[in-house]
């Protein structure tokens, strides 16, 4: 499976060591992809507030797979369906669909036997991973610096999730699978630039990811007609940002923006869920936390700003 995306002898995304100036078009379109992929994790932030209010209503399959068909239901009549699949592009939008259906299911059953904190923490090691598995299936090595910035994310990430106090669970290992998906979802999305519009490939990801959940669904869960009225809301909310948009804006922007640097600016979405959370959750945020954020940011700050020193050169 791996060997079959790895075939293409060149990317089809822009990497941002070929610009020469900032006024290079590229310059523009990099740090536009940039701010769509920001504009990501602020939307899949303010989703983890949405659904921890949904949560413990037994209906993570059937949740799940009622707003991603709903996501895209709503990029339907925008879609351009006539010639836009053939053989080759469907083999990646099949692969991204099962990898975001494994990525949601693992998170989801690690989440019954280990803590949200354990859950955020490993669910993050995906930024770690994308580079991790570049360099071992496709050969492309990360950067000294982009390593360092991935060790500050990883290091904001456990302050973050866990308060700086991490004791293992039974289901941290589900959550860490999960987390091997959610790597694999970036690198799928990236790998598939230039062979599919971002509305087609976004809408066939999501009803394969949609479909898989409620069969699952259907076959496990038994909600009450109460409990499904209350997530209502949960799945209307994240259906219309965290897919329909969320998604779709990362499938557009990896246009521009190489999957480790994608991986890395994604990672801001832990930030924003502590700060939605604290904002209308009332949840605390501790000093470690707070650092925790503090370091996220100054990773995705300099590679930023590495890469604006690359595009001078």
């Amino acid at each position: 499976m791996l060997g079959a995306i790895a075939k293409p002898a060149q990317h089809h995304y822009i990497f941002p060591s070929i610009t020469r100036t900032p006024q290079d078009p590229l310059f523009f379109m990099r740090l536009k992809a940039d701010l769509q992929l920001f504009l990501v994790a602020v939307i899949w932030g303010s989703g983890f507030a949405v659904m921890r209010l949904a949560a413990g209503y037994h209906t993570v399959f059937l949740l799940n797979g009622s707003r991603f068909l709903l996501g895209g239901l709503l990029l339907l009549p925008l879609t351009k369906l006539r010639g836009a699949f053939n053989r080759s592009n469907l083999v990646y939008v099949s692969l991204a669909g099962l990898a975001l259906s494994a990525a949601i299911g693992f998170q989801q059953a690690g989440l019954v036997t280990t803590t949200a904190g354990n859950a955020g923490f490993i669910t993050s090691l995906y930024v770690v991973l994308v580079p991790l598995m570049l360099w071992i299936f496709w050969r492309e090595r990360p950067s000294p610096f982009m390593g360092a910035a991935l060790l500050l994310a990883i290091g904001g990430g456990f302050l973050l999730s866990t308060g700086g106090s991490f004791r293992v669970q039974p289901g941290d290992v589900l959550v860490f699978a999960g987390s091997f998906f959610w790597a694999m979802h970036v690198i799928i999305i990236a790998k598939a630039q230039g062979r599919i519009a971002p509305l087609p490939f976004a809408l066939g990801q999501f009803i394969l990811c949609g479909a898989l959940n409620l069969v699952i669904g259907a076959l496990i869960e038994h909600p009450s007609q109460a409990d499904m009225l209350f997530v209502l809301p949960a799945v209307l909310y994240t259906a219309v940002f965290s897919i329909a948009l969320g998604f779709t804006f990362q499938v557009i922007a990896q246009k521009h923006t190489p999957p480790s640097d994608a991986a890395l600016i994604l990672s801001l979405e832990a930030v924003f869920a502590a700060l939605f959370g604290w904002l209308f959750l009332h949840e605390m945020l501790l000093p470690l936390q707070l650092a925790g954020c503090a370091l996220i940011l100054v990773a995705v700050a300099l590679v930023q700003v590495r890469n604006g020193k690359m595009r001078a050169i």
